[in-house]
Order: structure tokens, then sequence, then C-alpha cells
């Protein structure tokens, strides 16, 4: 099933002025128009959302904008630059998101995410990054996804909120109650139909189709069978002048997946050629597929370096030649690299018992085609005492963060994000636990190291002025090793030499009376911090 990503772009033209103006541009609380000529009338052609709260609308004319708004903002519209700012705004697109995108002029982007979705978090996440890409450079947008173009287009535009999800298959029930201006037909067709009491397409759609098209035309019919879904509408992709690409047409159409493998690695290897004249490597590839009836299958694979190596590229897209469906027949394929970085220098080996140097960005290239490059990281440390934040997430192939793991007392290999509290049987304060109890189970310790003494970094907030945990290593009697700790040192108070420290020591120990805690030894509890391997 398709899945069609509608980017709708409200006021496009306010903000890309607003983009290029800079710090000469209006501020946003004040309102914005663009004006222009339609024959001898000057009119407002485009606005921003405050011009709207304040009545405006586009198609108005200029003067009256004028008059009702004092100190209007005006300037001439530039439907030209506009159109060329949407072609790069795709571009921008197909690079970043999917092998399939156009400008859906004058104010949208469509874009074809199908089998695309997982590599950025699921359609969910993905249209959320876009949104806040775009609302981080100042341009408002909303998006849906759909089983089609007609009907993501349709719910982008009806809809009020930022991201819409239509699940798959549930296009044709949800497009019915959607009103007939969504199915982009022109204004004397709607303003027709809704003398005739049409309002919404579920009305439209449950009407015999000849007497609508022996009134209307056959356009009514097409935009109602895209919007569901029954007609195809290919999509005609965006392609940068500089592109790289290399394309075979066949004189009869093929679908064999061998076939379809065999004439990939030729166009790889094609490629490839191409890319090592310009001392490039791969690091977004599209395999697109024209099929006969005019739709467009693509396949998209992505490296976490710059490659230029026939065998891998071939292998990752071999990898995904199973999920094309060519239809009736295949009739062109296209192989692209919408991204080539220069490929980076490597040393070679300089003797014969020189050890090679491990590479794993290619199995790090086949699992991040497969779940998605957001899914696959390494863990680096971090310069604090704190355990849960001593590591962090970084890329498969990210350079190392300089910071190295303390080594005066050993980490548990799984470190549980948040500390489980546990029961415990301790026979002196100050000793571990001889048991205790956690997720039910009793455990019984047979040998204990520590304590490792933990303090809060109150530099960073003053709930940890007074934060202190004891750290044990334990090990019971079925030989697991834990790693728990007792939240308070059980000790007096520590002195408050700043005015700052005596009211962070008064709120806690507010918090503290509250829980039933004792304010001078901390609470005492006891926490399972982590499993050693």
């Amino acid at each position: 099933m398709p899945r069609v990503v509608s980017l709708f772009l409200p006021s496009w033209p306010t903000d890309r002025l607003r983009r290029t103006l800079g710090a000469a541009a209006p501020p946003p609380e004040a309102p914005l128009v663009l004006a222009g000529r339609d024959g001898r009338r000057r009119l407002v052609l485009a606005l921003d959302a405050a011009a709207r709260r304040m009545g405006l609308h586009a198609g108005m004319p200029a003067a009256k904008a004028q008059a009702l708004v004092p100190g209007l903002s005006m300037r001439d519209a530039d439907p030209a630059a506009d159109a060329k700012a949407l072609d790069r705004l795709a571009l921008w697109a197909l690079q970043r998101y999917a092998p399939i995108a156009a400008a859906d002029p004058p104010d949208g982007l469509i874009i074809d995410v199908t089998g695309a979705a997982h590599l950025h978090g699921g359609e969910d996440a993905l249209l959320k990054g876009l949104v806040a890409r775009l609302a981080a450079s100042g341009i408002a947008a909303r998006t849906a996804i759909a089983d089609s173009w007609g009907a993501a287009h349709a719910f982008a535009r009806t809809g009020t909120r930022p991201v819409l999800v239509i699940p798959v298959g549930e296009s044709v029930k949800a497009i019915l109650d959607l009103p007939i201006a969504a199915l982009r037909l022109p204004k004397t067709i709607v303003e027709d139909l809704s003398i005739l009491g049409f309002a919404r397409i579920g009305e439209l759609a449950a009407k015999p189709r000849a007497p609508l098209a022996l009134r209307f035309g056959p356009e009514l019919g097409r935009r109602l069978d895209q919007a569901m879904g029954r007609l195809s509408e290919p999509i005609d992709p965006v392609r940068p002048p500089d592109l790289i690409e290399v394309r075979r047409v066949f004189a009869e159409p093929i679908g064999a997946p061998e076939t379809l493998a065999r004439y990939t690695d030729k166009l790889v290897t094609q490629l490839c050629e191409i890319l090592e004249a310009k001392g490039l490597g791969v690091r977004r590839l599209d395999l697109l597929f024209h099929r006969v009836d005019n739709r467009i299958e693509a396949i998209r694979v992505g490296t976490v370096r710059p490659v230029c190596d026939t065998k891998r590229l071939t292998r990752l897209l071999g990898d995904k030649i199973e999920t094309i469906d060519p239809g009736f027949g295949i009739e062109m394929m296209r192989l692209a690299a919408p991204l080539a970085e220069p490929l980076a220098p490597k040393q070679l080996l300089s003797s014969l018992s020189e050890e090679p140097e491990a590479d794993v960005s290619s199995l790090i290239d086949s699992f991040a085609n497969r779940i998605g490059e957001r899914h696959l990281y390494r863990f680096a440390p971090v310069a604090s005492d704190v355990p849960e934040r001593s590591v962090q997430k970084i890329a498969p192939v990210a350079q190392d963060t300089g910071e190295t793991w303390p080594d005066s007392w050993p980490r548990p290999a799984r470190l549980f994000p948040r500390p489980e509290p546990i029961e415990t049987l301790a026979l002196l304060p100050d000793h571990p636990p001889i048991s205790f109890t956690w997720r039910g189970i009793r455990r019984r310790v047979t040998c204990a190291d520590g304590p490792e003494r933990i303090f809060g970094e109150w530099w960073k907030q003053d709930a940890e002025l007074f934060a202190v945990r004891d750290y044990f290593q334990v090990e019971d009697e079925a030989g697991e090793r834990f790693w728990i700790y007792r939240a308070g040192d059980g000790e007096d108070a520590a002195r408050f030499e700043t005015r700052r420290c005596r009211a962070a020591a008064r709120r806690d120990a507010l918090r503290a009376g509250q829980r039933g805690e004792d304010t001078t030894t901390g609470s005492q509890r006891w926490f399972l911090h982590g499993i050693f391997g």
C-alpha cells in the first residue's frame, strides 16, 4: 500500500520573504501581506497568520487591507521566487526523507515515503521531525500521511493539527467527511456543487457518476478516484541538475526478481565508475523502477560513510528488491546518488605483518537499512560521577569523545535507567544488607564490597546539594551480582555557607518531612541500580 506525505505551508510566501530579509524582516507578531496586480486592481495575494487574525484574507483589495489595519506591512509578491524556493525545499526533502519528492505548488510538497518511514522512526516521528525542522527555520507547516496523494493533500489542508497520520487502509473511509473543496477541483465546480446541495465528499461519492460527468465533465470523477486511491496519480520526482545518475531503458518490460537484481548490479557498476572518477563516495543511493502503468517504485539505502564499493552497494540494494512490486512490468530503472561526499583517505598496510584495521561499517549499513539508523548507537563515557549521567548514546561510527570510564570501581554491565527500590535487612546501618527483596524475590547476600560514596552534582542543580549515595556490590547465593545503594550518608546535615544553600536545605527538609524521612541522615532507603554480567 503506498504511503504519501503531503506538506502544507499555509504562509509560504511570507515565511520565505522573512527568511530572505533576515534581520530587516518585520517582527513575527507584526502582520505582513504580499500584494500583486490582477489586471488594473492591486490585491492581497498572500498573508501571514497575524494578518489573518486581524480579519484580512487573500483576494481583498490592497487599499482596503491598509485601511483596516493602520501601519500594515505590505510588500510586492514574487510568485516566481516562491516557486523556485519550493523546488529547493523539495530537493532538501529528496535528500533527507525519500527518493520520490516533488513540489506541490503553490504551497506544499508531496513525498512518497513507501518503505522509507521506518528509517526515520516511523510515520508519526517522521512527520513530527519534518514539522519541527521547518518550524526551527521559521516556516509554518502542517502534514498528513495517507494512502494516496489526493487523500494526503485533503487531510493536510483541512485539518487543524500539525501532524495527522491516517492508518493504512482507512483513507477512503476518513475522507468521506471532508468538504468537497478538498478534492482539488476548480473553484467554479465547487461553487456549482454547493448550489446543488453537495457539501461533503461522502455525499458526492454516493451519487451515480454518469449524471455528474455529464454536468461537470471528467475532472470531478478523476479527482474523486485519485483521492480514494482507485486511480493512480504518479509523482514526478524533482531532480537536481548536478545529480549523479545512470539509467537503463528496456525494450520489453521486466519483472522477475533475478532480472531486477542483475540489472541492479550493472547500474551500480556504472555509477561507481563515475563516482570513482570524481573521487566521491555514496551516502544516499536511490533506485527507481518505472512501471508501465506510470507508477514509480523506489528503494533508498544509506551508508554511514562515503562508499564506492560495487559489491557492498549491490548487496544493500539487493536486500530490498523483494519489496518492489513490478506490476505489469518495469520499463526503466534509474540509479541516482542524491548525497555523495569525498572519499576519506585510507592508510594502506605498510608491511605484511601489520594487522588490517577492523571495519564494521558494512555491518552497520546492513542493520541501519533494515531497522533504521536511529536504532543503532553505541555508548560513550561522560564526565559525571552520577552513574545514570556517565553514559551517552552516540552514532555507531562517531569519533571518540575523549572521556574514559572510571577504573577505581567497576560498573555493572546493565545499568537501569531508574533505580528500583528494594527491601533490605541489615545488621548494622553502615554495612551492606544480609538480604534484600527485589521484584518479589528475596535474595541472601553471601559477599559484598563497598561502600563507594557518590555525591550529587550540586553545581548543576540545588536539589543535589546534599544528595549522597553509598553503593555496594553484592552477590547472592546463586552467584548473581547486583549494584545496590543506600540514599543518604547517615551523618549530620552539612553546614550551609550561603543563603542559597540554606534555602535549598529548608526546601529539602520540607519535602523529606512530607515523606516521613529524617532530614539529618537522608532517606536511608535502598535501591537496586544495576546488574553485573
